[in-house]
């Protein structure tokens, strides 16, 4: 394993305590972490949404991007790599006070591309809030 739990824990919580965007993520805790798996909880708050009251989808396309990151560190070339791709579909709102769960999964590492799969779903109810899809390259 490229990162172990400790420095996977340690690496999120640096870019989440940046002062850069991605700290619109700071109240996102990691819950767990396997090979190429990482999930991750996030209770919604005013912060998180839109008008509408419920959860921003551009906030939603950043826990895809930083989820995925976080999973393909915790895989033994520990690469972060960077964006080439992404796409989300979504699938249902996530209101203010909802606790919502994103996993993250990689589907393949080639030589040069990664592929991700994030779910975003309700943590009380399992129903599915979002899905991402993300490619990386992560070549030299």
């Amino acid at each position: 394993m490229g990162l172990t739990m400790e420095s996977l824990k340690e690496a999120v919580k640096y870019m989440l305590e940046s002062q850069g965007f991605d700290r619109v993520l700071r109240k996102m805790k990691l819950q767990s972490a396997a090979p190429g798996k990482v999930v991750c909880e996030m209770k919604v708050e005013e912060e998180h949404t839109n008008r509408g009251g419920t959860l921003h989808g551009g906030l939603t396309a950043t826990l895809v991007d930083v989820v995925s990151t976080a999973a393909l560190l915790y895989t033994e070339r520990a690469q972060p790599g960077v964006s080439v791709d992404m796409n989300i579909t979504y699938t249902s709102a996530a209101k203010i006070g909802e606790e919502i769960l994103i996993t993250a999964q990689i589907l393949k590492q080639g030589k040069n591309l990664a592929f991700a799969t994030v779910d975003l779903t309700n943590k009380a109810t399992g129903k599915l809030i979002a899905q991402g899809r993300h490619t990386k390259f992560i070549g030299n």
